[in-house]
């Protein structure tokens, strides 16, 4: 099954295009004992209560950097990396058929971009990962598996995309067309994805102007796209969705993705009693506002 039916049969199945991220923040986290035992602990009781509850996201997006910086190579210390094992194992547990999308935000060259695509792929088992365009093809083509997916930077959520996203640059073809760098990386991908279907991209939700140029431009492309900034970082889902349906998008190939406010809506210590609560709560949210 191809990346493109893997995504369109989760959404049917779960009537909803959320992305929920798993990025743990130990000082957030409820019970006691190491780190990994916290996050194994949170994400079991987590999962169990949206199985009992019926709440199923249309994919999970843990970053690779919440669990890695838990670890401490130089010390024989892989407690961070063995619980993104432990939450990966559950997820095919609880929902084996939901897609995962590592976001690891890799990039490089030749081999060396191959090497971080057997990471993703290969050895952590993900059904897609994110990776940045800004050395070209040379990075973007190793990842480009036949059954996997692959988000590809192009417009971020972050304030300080604009910096370089919004550059406005000169056609190389016709001179006299003038637009922003991102649109030049949506051109990339789009003619990428003729012959490498899979290839997505990321486009936040805090711009929702140059978010609706870039699902107009993708409509008629089956461009996979991976929406983040909705919730903490100001963007709205129902925003987004009225956004990509405007622009005729199959919303079935975009994940909206929401991270702290899934799995941490209270941010920090002191921890309520009712927490899963409010996880359940703004999941439930969520994906009502994101149901197709």
């Amino acid at each position: 099954m191809s990346y493109i039916d893997i995504l369109r049969k989760s959404a049917e199945e779960t009537n909803n295009i959320v992305c929920m991220g798993l990025d743990p923040q130990i000082e957030a986290l409820p019970g006691e004992g190491s780190a990994r035992e916290r996050i194994n602990q949170f994400f079991d009781e987590l999962f169990h209560r949206m199985r009992l509850e019926g709440v199923t996201p249309a994919a999970f997006k843990p970053n690779i950097g919440y669990y890695s910086a838990l670890d401490n190579p130089r010390e024989d210390d892989f407690s961070g990396s063995q619980a993104l094992c432990d939450v990966l194992d559950m997820l095919d547990g609880f929902f084996p058929s939901i897609p995962v999308i590592l976001d690891s935000k890799r990039g490089d060259i030749a081999r060396s971009s191959l090497n971080y695509a057997i990471e993703a792929f290969d050895k952590w088992g993900a059904s897609a990962t994110t990776i940045s365009p800004y050395m070209g093809t040379d990075s973007i083509l190793p990842f480009a598996y036949e059954d996997k997916g692959v988000y590809i930077l192009n417009r971020t959520s972050n304030p300080g995309g604009a910096v370089l996203q919004n550059l406005h640059i000169i056609d190389p073809i016709d001179e006299k067309e003038i637009y922003p760098l991102y649109i030049s990386v949506a051109h990339l991908i789009a003619s990428l994805a003729k012959d490498h279907p899979g290839l997505g991209a990321v486009v936040g939700a805090t711009n929702i102007l140059e978010l609706k140029d870039i699902a107009r431009y993708y409509a008629s492309k089956e461009i996979p796209m991976l929406i983040p900034g909705v919730g903490s970082q100001g963007g709205s889902a129902e925003e987004v969705m009225a956004a990509l349906r405007g622009e005729g998008y199959d919303v079935r190939l975009a994940r909206i993705n929401s991270s702290s406010a899934l799995t941490h809506p209270w941010k920090k210590a002191p921890v309520p009693e009712n927490y899963l609560d409010l996880c359940l709560t703004n999941i439930k949210n969520l994906v009502e506002k994101c149901s197709l």
